[in-house]
């Protein structure tokens, strides 16, 4: 088993917390580490478990009276447990009594949410990052606010990053020894969450267009959204689109990226970008192999775009720091992939550029964005294909893309 991030901070949450919820996309690890976590003398429950699924859902305050350091998961197959748990904590608020796994945010229902506040801390858990599957401790993002970014003799360049990009975070996607292997699993894997995970969360009127649709956001990926388009390729409404992509979140297929904007700038685009959350089934769904890429670069760049954002979120988790990720685009196209805004609302900027070499021109959007935050902007970074760090003045750089997990 790889160590996982998440597995500190729920031992935190569980020693002063009485329900923490882990939530990512299926077959992330969250059952492994549940299943080591019953170890630790706790009762696992699984709602995979048609006979167990039916017994929650017939009676759920039954199911979960007498239950006290318990694990169940795969929590959005039965919602209406939680319910059952907040009157059960209500009576006995003990720290760590539930640790729940979910395959969809059921926090993003109005009443779990508003039912649960102050009971509950909720994980996200992504697929692996590198520095998991490296068993390495990341410090890119301290490094990052604190300009301490540099080069690398090891660094990940050239055909070895695109491989990277292309296997993505799956445990069980990134075992086999293929790449045709792998992408099976993952056309397999987006059936299986299309299907039934979706089903569990809401009712969905065009199931069929689904597949179709989700080819269409893969071209879009590391774009502004555009939901009246989504929309329009399967014949629904703007409204409709917005819904599917919102669907699509909560199951941790895809995630829309707000901008970042301030009052010092006037003329800024205000449009959510859309990303894939694992780069491996994003390239499934495009259909991308290494040696499509390798003869074609220009199909690099979004795909690199989706892994780095996909590696910021997961670093996110493992740091102390309490950081929001935002993009910056205003109306002369000068844009930043990623904007991190810290809580004391110092500001870091992440360019990913898909070339070995890089210019002056690269950081335009990142000296813009830096004239806006003054004193609040720490770092702007441009990560590219390359092993060498070069310094484009105060606070920017240029920096390899593997320092991430470096």
């Amino acid at each position: 088993m790889y160590p996982r991030f998440v597995e500190r901070r729920a031992g935190e949450a569980l020693a002063d917390t009485p329900v923490v919820l882990i939530v990512g996309p299926r077959r992330a690890g969250k059952t492994t580490l549940a299943r080591k976590m019953a170890e630790e003398g706790r009762t696992y429950i699984t709602l995979d478990d048609r006979t167990v699924l039916d017994a929650a859902l017939s009676d759920p305050n039954g199911f979960i009276r007498g239950l006290d350091r318990a694990i169940i998961d795969e929590i959005q197959r039965a919602p209406d447990l939680l319910l059952a748990i907040k009157r059960s904590v209500d009576e006995d608020y003990r720290p760590g009594r539930f640790l729940l796994t979910g395959s969809a945010n059921v926090m993003t229902l109005p009443r779990v949410a508003d039912s649960l506040a102050g009971r509950i801390e909720t994980i996200r858990m992504l697929p692996l990052a590198r520095a998991e599957i490296a068993g390495t401790a990341p410090t890119f993002l301290e490094r990052l606010f604190e300009g301490r970014l540099e080069g690398e003799r090891q660094a990940v360049i050239g055909d070895d990053l695109v491989r990277l990009a292309l296997l993505g975070g799956f445990p069980e996607a990134i075992e086999r020894e293929s790449e045709r292997r792998r992408q099976a699993w993952s056309r397999s894997y987006l059936t299986s969450v299309l299907t039934r995970d979706l089903r569990d969360i809401a009712e969905i009127e065009r199931l069929a267009e689904l597949p179709r649709f989700v080819r269409l956001l893969a071209e879009y990926s590391g774009r502004l959204v555009n939901y009246s388009q989504f929309g329009s390729e399967i014949d629904v409404s703007h409204k409709t689109g917005q819904r599917y992509v919102a669907l699509l979140e909560q199951v941790f297929l895809v995630s829309t990226l707000q901008p970042w904007y301030t009052n010092a700038l006037k003329r800024i685009a205000k449009t959510p970008k859309l990303h894939f959350l694992d780069p491996g089934l994003l390239a499934a769904v495009r259909g991308l192999s290494f040696d499509r890429v390798r003869a074609d670069r220009g199909e690099l760049g979004a795909l690199l775009e989706s892994f780095v954002f996909s590696e910021v979120l997961k670093l996110m988790t493992a740091s102390d720091l309490q950081l929001a990720a935002y993009h910056f685009r205003d109306r002369q196209m000068r844009e930043v992939d990623i904007v991190l805004e810290r809580d004391d609302g110092t500001i870091a900027g992440i360019e990913v550029k898909a070339a070995a070499t890089v210019t002056s021109r690269d950081f335009a959007g990142l000296r813009t964005l830096a004239e806006a935050c003054e004193e609040r902007f720490a770092c702007g970074v441009v990560l590219y294909d390359s092993a060498d760090f070069v310094p484009f003045g105060d606070n920017l750089a240029a920096a390899p893309l593997s320092c991430l997990w470096a």
